[in-house]
């Protein structure tokens, strides 16, 4: 979830078919906070790398993320996700209702945990850490070598990683984790992804 992140998308002129229909969708409804393009595109390319397996995000809005990582994801994978405003839920359901891969829930972050485990995890509407949020528990919800996808940062400039001149601890948990191995990609020279595997 990025802040002007619908209206960036309408700049861009080799969007998947279901992404522009998302897009449309949360433009429409007044929703200016889906994901980046460029954050779109790594999503579509590590739903790509996971092949027949499972695959989950937290904060569905209007499925702009969703869309982007069903445009990449193998042809027998299986795409969770889960949304807690009632509208923006329905919507995404009714943008996916034709692909039986794809099952939009509405619901809190947390229940998404009952079809765990996963082997792509983005976290874009809960269990990040970020704000007053504990983090999510990455062993209750992950197969061994199981990637998270974290967006909505900015690049670091040094160690240890800042953010309103605090120590960034959201990031810092990813970051340091033992069970995790995380790196920062930046995806546009303001906009920073973290993306972490799952090492048991």
């Amino acid at each position: 979830m990025a802040i002007g992140g619908t209206a960036r998308h309408e700049t861009q002129l080799d969007l998947p078919d279901r992404v522009a229909v998302a897009v449309a969708a949360a433009r429409d409804a007044g929703f200016t906070a889906s994901c980046l393009p460029e954050h779109g595109r790594l999503l579509r390319l590590l739903a790509a790398g996971i092949g027949a397996g499972r695959i989950a995000e937290t904060g569905t809005g209007y499925g702009v993320g969703l869309a982007w990582m069903v445009s990449g994801a193998h042809p027998d994978a299986q795409l969770f996700s889960i949304e807690r405003e009632p509208h923006r839920a329905q919507r995404a359901q009714q943008l996916f209702a034709d692909d039986p891969r794809v099952k939009v829930r509405r619901g809190d972050w947390r229940d998404l945990v009952d079809e765990a485990p996963f082997d792509m995890l983005v976290l874009d509407g809960g269990g990040q850490g970020k704000a007053d949020e504990p983090p999510l528990e990455p062993a209750d919800w992950l197969r061994l070598g199981a990637v998270v996808v974290i967006d909505d940062f900015t690049p670091m400039t040094g160690w240890p990683p800042r953010h309103a001149g605090q120590l960034d601890d959201a990031r810092m948990f990813w970051l340091e984790h033992p069970r995790l191995r995380t790196t920062e990609i930046r995806v546009t020279p303001t906009a920073a992804s973290l993306v972490a595997t799952y090492i048991g």
